[in-house]
């Protein structure tokens, strides 16, 4: 066994400069923005304080690693790529000292114990995890784009009326949401039958909306429940009201969450990109002390003006295999951290022998 330090330069972050420029710049929750200048090239960035300790990040270029965060460059004795993934896979989170203000040091860090393969082995795991990496950015690039060209259109149609010589056709009459979506709410399942341990459906809240990951499980089967499916409409109904399309297989719809499910058989991008202003103003006019929130009573207010069938149906055929290949794509990087984060372990301990592997 050898220590962290072996493998690792560990130094802490700075504040970051008032400055704005084209350098990133880390926090423990990843890119806050960028600066003029930079602290770091080619390294690891790693939470140091509060609910982001022990998060992970790798940047291959110029950064700024803030105060929040600990610089991590690798030594001679490892590759930059592995020590990511090794690091990732030690869950520091676990590491930390303090209960009201997780704290990761520097200390704790150089005085991990660990077991490593020489640099040959190290290079050809990191890139056995980077290739599965670089494919799940590939479709989120693919995915941002589609988003991209659906918005692009859906402006240039029904707000800038580009194919009606900038007129909006007069058949088009003023409607309610009602017309072109049913609205389907959580049920208010019993908290205190949630696990963290897979057991039971996995269950939705509004905090898993972003990164629609199965973190909550209920065992319980209420009378009430929907089952989410992969490509619906979800909103959350605290906080901020932003719209997702669930990239991820079936769960339980959890209160405070619902679905505009649409009407139309190929209408989802349509009430997609029609709601998303709409909850967007709510939002932005929503004043509260804490929280803010939307309900019925905001939704029965929606209005908008409904095109034709005609122009619908025109809409609806290009954007609806838009929609079907990010379900597609979201769903295969799903499959793809999986098998990612079950060979993670299996690679570090040499468990899974990769001297034979050729790229």
């Amino acid at each position: 066994m050898s220590l962290m330090s072996e493998y690792a330069n560990f130094s802490n972050g700075k504040k970051r400069p008032s400055a704005e420029g084209e350098y990133p710049v880390y926090g423990g929750n990843g890119i806050l923005g960028y600066t003029n200048d930079y602290n770091m090239e080619n390294g690891i960035i790693i939470g140091r304080v509060g609910v982001y300790c022990g998060s992970v990040f790798l940047e291959k270029g110029k950064c700024w690693v803030s105060d929040n965060a600990i610089k991590a460059e690798n030594t001679e004795n490892s590759n930059l790529v592995f020590l990511y993934y090794l690091l990732k896979n030690l869950k520091l989170n676990e590491r930390r000292i303090g209960t009201s203000q997780p704290l990761l040091t520097q200390g704790i860090l150089n005085g991990i114990e660990i077991d490593i393969p020489n640099i040959f082995s190290q290079e050809k795991i990191a890139e056995i995890l980077e290739e599965i990496d670089k494919k799940i950015v590939v479709n989120n690039e693919i995915n941002d784009n589609l988003f991209q060209q659906m918005e692009s259109l859906y402006k240039a149609w029904f707000t800038d009326y580009v194919p009606f010589n900038g007129n909006r056709p007069v058949n088009w009459a003023k409607s309610d949401i009602y017309s072109i979506a049913d609205i389907i709410y959580g049920a208010p399942f019993a908290s205190k039958l949630f696990n963290t341990d897979g057991e039971g459906i996995p269950i939705i809240r509004i905090r898993d909306l972003k990164e629609q990951a199965f973190v909550t499980y209920t065992t319980e089967n209420h009378p009430k429940g929907h089952l989410i499916q992969p490509g619906d409409i979800i909103v959350g109904m605290d906080g901020e009201f932003r719209p997702y399309i669930w990239g991820n297989t079936e769960a339980w719809l959890n209160q405070r969450v619902c679905i505009f499910d649409n009407k139309r058989p190929k209408g989802k991008a349509f009430v997609f990109y029609t709601i998303k202003p709409l909850l967007y103003r709510i939002e932005q006019t929503q004043v509260a002390t804490t929280v803010i929130h939307i309900g019925k009573k905001d939704y029965d207010a929606f209005e908008f003006y409904l095109p034709d069938n005609n122009t619908l149906d025109q809409f609806d055929e290009i954007t609806a295999p838009m929609i079907d290949q990010i379900v597609v794509n979201f769903l295969e990087n799903k499959r793809l951290s999986e098998l990612r984060d079950a060979l993670l372990p299996r690679l570090m301990s040499g468990e899974l022998d990769v001297s034979d592997i050729d790229f």
